[in-house]
């Protein structure tokens, strides 16, 4: 157990960084997009390259790892949004709280932490995790956040109403289609599949761009880890600037949904994973621990910008994000533990 706490304790301690120099004001909260784009567009596309690089493309195109995972997802978006959509929460906050359940914070926390705890050999399930939730989690439930009726574009004001069935329909395919055009800009997946062009091929790239991409790769765990409490820290930092009280949601509609991240996630995958291999289907071991893991981690710190663009309650999704990162602390190693 001590020898987790080793590993994971620093991570949580850049975390803590962020936040507290985005409280303190020592980070300007102007800088936060900024980091962002450097985390998203530069360095971390260039980790995820070099580790695609230096799998075995078969970890890359692991069937078994990939059906675990996206079943486990389907199940996680169906189940909290059965759970929570009542009253208040229709489908608009309840889409997106099912996403901050089920999708967690694989690439600025996961990649770099695991990497650490279990080695570069799980690069490959990991990034089959990432895959899918970029392509089926949060598409799926973007287009689902548009069937209560909801008219809002992004840079619009909301408009909700009653919904008829065509009405609705014909929102959640518009916003379907505005989910793909994200992931096609997006540069996470294109670094996945340089990079396994890469590892198939057997190729290398020349030495000075090898090393450039290296130093940014190396620039990634760092910074992302500092970006997540910056941004954790950004509702309450904003509200003070404007001179009022952070809105606050109701713990009953949030403390479900941490439960569901931090607990029922991981089972869930681990069940459905003992059932893959009880089935027959070749789902090694470590690769199991590996995506039992990446659902053990907190929600992704970028789901509070979707929800703030697409008009949802974002002081709910930045609380339950806010707890289930904390959370992680006590329960990512309890279960790392007892995976081991």
């Amino acid at each position: 157990m001590l020898q987790i706490l080793a590993v994971t304790l620093p991570f949580f301690a850049l975390v803590a960084t962020g936040y507290i120099a985005a409280r303190r004001r020592l980070l300007p909260i102007e800088a936060i997009p900024g980091l962002n784009v450097f985390v998203l567009y530069f360095a971390l596309p260039c980790m995820l390259f070099r580790f695609g690089a230096r799998t075995p493309i078969a970890q890359l195109l692991d069937g078994p790892v990939a059906l675990v995972w996206g079943i486990g997802a389907l199940l996680m978006v169906g189940a909290t949004i059965a759970v929570t959509r009542r009253g208040r929460i229709g489908w608009n906050d309840a889409s997106f709280g099912a996403l901050v359940a089920s999708f967690p914070n694989t690439g600025f926390m996961g990649v770099p932490l695991l990497a650490a705890l279990l080695g570069a050999g799980v690069a490959g399930p990991v990034m089959i995790t990432i895959s899918i939730d970029m392509l089926l989690t949060s598409s799926l439930c973007i287009a689902l956040s548009r069937l209560d009726g909801t008219t809002r574009r992004p840079g619009t004001a909301a408009t909700a109403g009653p919904a008829s069935g065509t009405a609705g329909g014909g929102a959640a395919l518009a916003a379907l289609r505005q989910a793909f055009r994200g992931v096609v800009v997006n540069p996470l997946p294109w670094s996945i599949v340089l990079g396994a062009l890469l590892s198939a091929t057997g190729r290398t790239l020349p030495g000075p761009l090898d090393q450039a991409i290296a130093m940014l790769a190396e620039a990634a765990s760092p910074a992302a880890l500092f970006t997540i409490g910056a941004v954790l820290a950004r509702p309450a930092v904003l509200a003070a600037r404007q001179g009022i009280a952070p809105h606050r949601a109701p713990m009953g509609d949030v403390l479900p949904v941490v439960v569901a991240k931090l607990l029922v996630h991981p089972l869930l995958i681990w069940g459905l994973g003992r059932l893959a291999m009880a089935a027959g289907l070749d789902l090694e071991p470590e690769a199991l621990v590996a995506i039992v893991l990446v659902a053990a981690l907190s929600s992704a710190s970028n789901v509070s910008m979707l929800a703030e663009r697409f008009g949802a309650d974002n002081a709910r999704i930045a609380r339950i994000i806010l707890w289930t990162t904390v959370g992680t602390f006590f329960t990512f190693p309890l279960i790392a533990r007892w995976l081991h």
